[in-house]
């Protein structure tokens, strides 16, 4: 009798707690949610794109899209689980193992990517560097309190219901975005400083120049003006190779050099500098031969490669 009578009273132990411990939880179980729900669904929606920053995080390339995948689904499952208060336990632990182990990775590369953008949020700009770590801290801490002070977890069947969701959906939308890949497939890499450098993920323009061409000189210094974005420049000296470095400096355009001219103008049809090439997940979106009044910054702002 007594303890069918106590019985109630265990089952509604978590709703004693103060109030304020309880709008604490709601606060930081909301704010983890929407930080993680947000970063989990873009890698989820644009794996290329994710893939590439974190190959510009020190991810090897060949496991890059992996990662984005995968991390992207413990990320959205990490967000879904901790916004319901049966699950908020679980969606703490998963948030939580992810954060301590993304600060032992940057704290293990700190000095390759001290300075770079951290590439976790798409939208949230943060350089890597002291408040990099005190910023991770806090969201830490909040999916602690979220977890910590969350009733007892139950339905274990619902919660991995909720993760087969989200893996069909990431890869449906991979599959999605695959097939709808169109144009002329370029090369995974071109040289870049002696290394192997991407254009199968994200933006990339190519730019085809000749270093004593006045016409090139000022196409690249009206296109140094324009706001590139997660937009990669390569620029590919047609002719006179040692002098494409000074050729960036003098007009200000930031990219990287290849010198792999024989290698890639068969491929995108090259016809005479400047030329460009905008490539987006490893594929062709358009060629561009025009230089001249608002061209190339209208076609490549209608493609979406400048804002």
């Amino acid at each position: 009798m007594n303890d069918s009578m106590a019985q109630p009273r265990g089952g509604l132990a978590s709703l004693d707690l103060p109030g304020w411990k309880s709008a604490l939880s709601w606060l930081a179980a909301v704010l983890i949610a929407l930080l993680f729900l947000a970063s989990g669904l873009w890698k989820i929606t644009d794996v290329q794109s994710a893939a590439m920053r974190m190959a510009q995080a020190k991810v090897p390339q060949s496991l890059s899209v992996l990662a984005a995948l995968l991390f992207g689904i413990a990320e959205t499952v990490g967000g879904a689980l901790i916004l319901v208060p049966r699950f908020r336990r679980w969606g703490s632990i998963v948030t939580s193992l992810l954060l301590v182990a993304f600060l032992i990775y940057i704290g293990v590369n700190y000095n390759a990517l001290r300075g770079e953008d951290c590439s976790c949020f798409p939208w949230l700009k943060r350089a890597v560097g002291p408040g990099f770590f005190i910023g991770d801290g806090i969201m830490l801490l909040l999916a602690v309190c979220a977890g910590i002070w969350s009733k007892r977890p139950e339905s274990l069947r619902s919660a991995f219901l909720v993760l087969g969701a989200v893996v069909v959906f990431a890869l449906v939308s991979y599959g999605v975005a695959a097939a709808r890949q169109t144009g002329i497939k370029a090369p995974e890499s071109t040289l870049v400083d002696g290394r192997a450098y991407s254009l199968e993920h994200g933006k990339v323009f190519l730019f085809f120049f000749d270093p004593q061409c006045m016409h090139c000189f000022d196409a690249a210094k009206r296109m140094s003006q324009l706001q590139w974005g997660d937009t990669a420049v390569v620029a590919i000296p047609v002719e006179q190779p040692q002098y494409g470095a000074g050729f960036l400096q003098e007009t200000g355009l930031h990219a990287v050099v290849s010198n792999e001219f024989a290698r890639l103008a068969p491929i995108f049809s090259y016809t005479t500098y400047p030329f460009g090439v905008a490539l987006e997940n490893g594929r062709e979106k358009a060629p561009l031969t025009k230089f001249e009044g608002d061209e190339p910054a209208a076609t490549l702002k209608r493609l979406g490669f400048v804002h």
